[in-house]
């Protein structure tokens, strides 16, 4: 392993293993950091709501019953890791970055900021579009036990099962080399199982909670998703870089103006603040459309099972067999078949 950090991409390798080796160290069993009479009563509370989510998933989602978010790890940071996502400055395809076993992926993850700031500055040297996100939690793809981190277990409730189920449904289908596929997939599941969870327990606050941030979220994706799909239409087109750089920063100038007025229909509603602080380019937009593009899609194949979600899982893990491009055109005609009245 040491020889290996005199390449850049030994080095990169060598902070993820240092970095998730520090992680599953800082591991507690959920039960003993509830029965310690120093924990907080407040994160007491929500550890024992996990241990309830986490057999909700298993006994009425159908994910995996395993050793993962069964302990608790405190990081002291405000996220896990940063990922770096690149795009060219005429593009919204991401660009992607290869690894054994996860296969290609759309962005390179970093347990340090000042890692993911070196990269992202490296690629904006080479004319490159860059976005630094911080991500709450990772999986390990049912390799090893995940712990529930500090980095989330304080969200609201409905964001807290949300996480949960999005990172169990990646151990439950994984196709290697296809970022898209693999984060809409988990986030179908994380959509359903929260609108099942929410059914469970029959608390009219928390449908409220949960009816008050789908529409947020419908907002903020719609406004974004145009703004992609423009751009796509932009870069296209005939003209002359200069000309489409021109529109190009027109049309992100407009999708700021855009989110100001969705705001105020809000009420004020600014969760989303953050997203946009540091202006958006290509690669903001390709992130987000890694985790939503192909959620259509995905729910119409559950539709499709009769909301059967074993049977959902079992037709995901046959579509991962395929071909590449197979896959890609079921996914076009599910999401088609949607789409019609």
């Amino acid at each position: 392993m040491l020889s290996l950090q005199a390449c850049s991409t030994g080095q990169y390798y060598w902070q993820a293993v240092r970095g998730h080796v520090d992680l599953m160290s800082k591991r507690r069993p959920i039960a003993a950091v509830v029965a310690d009479p120093a924990t907080p009563a407040k994160l007491r509370e929500t550890l024992q709501l996990v241990e309830r989510m986490r057999r909700f998933a298993v006994s009425d989602l159908g994910l995996p019953d395993n050793g993962s978010y069964h302990s608790y790890a405190a990081l002291g940071r405000p996220y896990v890791i940063w990922n770096v996502f690149s795009a060219p400055p005429l593009s919204v395809t991401p660009q992607e970055w290869c690894f054994p076993i996860a296969g290609c992926v759309a962005y390179r993850g970093y347990f340090a900021r000042a890692d993911a700031d070196a990269l992202a500055a490296q690629l904006r040297s080479e004319g490159q579009d860059v976005y630094v996100g911080g991500v709450p939690a990772y999986s390990t793809l049912g390799w090893l036990n995940d712990p529930v981190l500090s980095t989330f277990i304080h969200w609201p409730e409905v964001e807290l099962a949300r996480l949960l189920f999005h990172e169990l449904a990646h151990q439950e289908a994984y196709a290697a080399g296809d970022t898209a596929f693999n984060e809409a997939f988990a986030s179908a599941v994380e959509e359903v199982g929260v609108q099942r969870w929410i059914d469970h327990e029959q608390r009219p606050a928390l449908r409220e909670a949960w009816d008050s941030a789908q529409r947020h979220r419908r907002g903020f994706q719609t406004l974004v998703m145009g703004a992609r799909a423009d751009l796509a239409s932009i870069y296209a087109s005939a003209g002359s870089d200069s000309d489409k750089l021109r529109a190009k920063a027109v049309r992100l100038a407009q999708l700021q103006q855009d989110y100001a007025g969705l705001k105020r229909e809000w009420g004020g509603f600014n969760g989303f603040d953050a997203w946009f602080a540091a202006g958006v380019n290509n690669a903001q937009l390709a992130s987000f459309a890694v985790y939503t593009a192909e959620v259509p899609a995905f729910l119409a194949l559950l539709q499709q099972e009769h909301g059967d979600l074993p049977q959902f899982y079992g037709r995901v893990r046959s579509l991962i067999a395929r071909d590449p491009d197979e896959r890609s055109r079921i996914l076009a005609r599910a999401r088609g078949q949607q789409a019609q009245p």
